[in-house]
């Protein structure tokens, strides 16, 4: 008689809660970039995946990355919070719910990497700065831009509870709007929102402080942030413990310290392979196909993938705040959800393994498997810019326990 895989005692999969929301396990999707919304609008591919993923055993599925407004989107099939999209996201959340899973939605803005031909006006930043990713130059934000895009966040963040949401994560990382303030590599102002980290952290903390009043005072607010940017001249470490102990005081309900920044140190973020060949065949913009051709190697620096590779630094954002922390960064196998949870983590995120099996949560509870058989090659970040995010590796069969 065939022996039957034994169910996981792991503490992973374990009920816990976020705020006033409770998940019936420790594991959450990542927000991984979809590409399945055509003309900004969520579409019926982008609700399966998350069903999908809801129904493979996950404990809370991220859709990512809706732009707070659209002078915030990088591609045109990225979508931006509208009151028109609402229906078509509740029809999400209730897919999701009906799985068993809890669904959030990363709310953010580009900055000086918004794609200028899809927006239609200068991209905006915290200082005047040329962006290779996009052959462009942002302008400086005002008062009345940093009003308007605090505000933006608060509206996004309403329509997001309304639309069923059970959070709202806060991209406050990779290089996005509320990053750039942060980062002296962007952030170069000489007002009250440059040159000293508390005037750096001015701007990025009075948005989470505004969305806290917006959704009051039990619903969760989750912080994606940097580690650190990957680049000297960038965020910092031991800036980041403090960033999210200031996080914290201004109302946030857990963080995700990540790291990278998307317009410089892309892959940083992720590890391992970088498909140059990829990209190329998906890009539209023959000026920018040639440019990869020519100097995707040396534009995108390729680091090696290790797991928990960010474990040592999301520890020290860890132990210094007193909200849960979620571990992000080469979570692989149920031994590293072990002892990223006996570190005090209270959450672990992950993305990759998700697009190789949705089913890759429920096999590891069940004893299926031990761990995802991800080869990290990030074929499926290419993919995502062309056909939606997907695993476009050989299959190769799940490791056996």
């Amino acid at each position: 008689m065939q022996n039957l895989p034994q169910q996981s005692k792991s503490k992973v999969f374990i009920p816990g809660k976020i705020g006033n929301v409770e998940l019936r396990n420790r594991t959450i999707r990542s927000g991984c970039f979809e590409g399945m919304c055509a003309n900004a609008t969520p579409s019926e591919a982008l609700i399966e995946h998350h069903r999908r993923v809801a129904a493979g055993g996950i404990g809370m599925t991220t859709v990512a990355y809706c732009a707070i407004s659209n002078d915030g989107v990088a591609f045109g099939h990225e979508m931006w919070m509208r009151e028109e999209i609402i229906p078509i996201l509740k029809r999400l959340t209730d897919a999701v719910h009906k799985e068993g899973a809890a669904v959030s939605i990363q709310l953010g803005h580009c900055g000086f990497f918004a794609n200028k031909s899809v927006i239609g006006v200068t991209p905006i930043g915290p200082s005047r700065k040329f962006c290779l990713f996009r052959y462009s130059i942002c302008r400086a934000m005002n008062e009345e831009d940093i009003k308007r895009v605090r505000e933006d966040f608060g509206k996004a963040a309403k329509m997001a509870v309304t639309a069923g949401f059970d959070t709202v994560e806060i991209h406050a990382g990779h290089g996005y709007l509320l990053s750039q303030f942060l980062s002296p590599w962007t952030n170069s102002r000489r007002d009250q929102y440059g040159g000293s980290l508390e005037n750096r952290l001015r701007f990025p903390v009075s948005v989470i402080k505004h969305v806290r009043e917006v959704v009051g005072p039990g619903y969760p607010i989750i912080i994606k942030m940097n580690c650190d940017d990957g680049f000297k001249g960038g965020l910092t470490i031991d800036e980041a413990v403090q960033a999210g102990q200031a996080f914290e005081a201004a109302g946030a309900s857990m963080l995700v310290p990540s790291c990278g920044f998307t317009a410089r140190t892309s892959f940083y973020m992720m590890r391992g392979n970088v498909p140059i060949w990829d990209y190329v065949k998906s890009e539209k913009n023959p000026v920018t196909k040639m440019g990869m051709t020519l100097f995707g190697r040396l534009i995108v620096k390729e680091i090696p993938f290790q797991e928990l590779f960010l474990f040592d630094q999301a520890k020290r954002i860890k132990d210094a705040v007193k909200i849960p922390v979620a571990c992000i960064g080469g979570v692989c196998s149920v031994d590293n959800m072990d002892k990223v949870k006996q570190a005090g983590f209270e959450f672990i995120e992950i993305g990759r393994a998700t697009i190789r099996d949705p089913d890759v949560i429920r096999k590891m509870q069940s004893g299926e498997i031990s761990a995802s058989d991800c080869d990290h090659c990030n074929r499926c970040v290419a993919a995502m810019t062309a056909q939606g995010v997907t695993c476009v590796a050989e299959s190769k069969g799940l490791m056996s326990k």
